[in-house]
């Protein structure tokens, strides 16, 4: 009969240890998750960049060579994801004060982001399309919105999960590009 009642306690126990490993997953930070990619160029492509009057005149491809130069964003987009809508009108605001923003329109249809920037202003020097997703693929995109932070040589320097807000910048992004500018 005690062997019966120890048997009793055996889903409990299992209830509880699921109770803490879930408790101790939704404490994690997903802004955490390590890049492969990072202190590694940004991967090779040839995309053709999503037609915009804001565009570098005659641009209708760009390649990894073109992200060098000078410190930027590297920001993955899409007009399904309702966080990018979220954190668009921020990156306008680092566009009005001299940030190069450059966008990967991730998995999207083209006509849809045409209406998308005209509606809402193009925050990005210029965007590539990425309809299979093959760049996001290489870059390891767990979803949009992701932002990367690249150095003046096309380099990965860090990699952010999520929307960009005054509190990621301020906190994050900006002492990052502060310090490599300074390289």
């Amino acid at each position: 009969m005690n062997k019966q009642r120890l048997f009793l306690f055996i889903p409990l126990a299992i209830f509880v240890l699921l109770g803490v490993l879930f408790w101790r997953g939704l404490s994690l930070d997903p802004n955490e998750m390590p890049s492969a990619l990072l202190n590694k160029p940004v991967p090779a492509f040839d995309l053709p960049v999503l037609p915009a009057p804001e565009n570098p005149q005659g641009l209708v491809s760009a390649n990894q060579d073109m992200l060098k130069g000078k410190v930027s964003l590297l920001n993955v987009w899409a007009t399904w994801c309702t966080t990018c809508r979220q954190e668009h009108e921020f990156l306008n605001t680092l566009k009005a004060q001299g940030i190069l923003i450059y966008g990967i329109n991730y998995k999207d249809n083209a006509a849809d982001a045409q209406r998308w920037l005209a509606e809402l202003h193009n925050p990005y020097v210029f965007s590539v399309v990425d309809e299979e997703g093959r760049l996001g693929l290489n870059l390891g995109v767990f979803g949009a919105p992701e932002t990367y932070v690249i150095d003046k040589q096309g380099v990965i320097r860090y990699k952010h999960i999520g929307d960009v807000n005054q509190n990621v910048w301020t906190r994050v992004l900006d002492p990052i590009i502060k310090e490599l500018q300074t390289q």
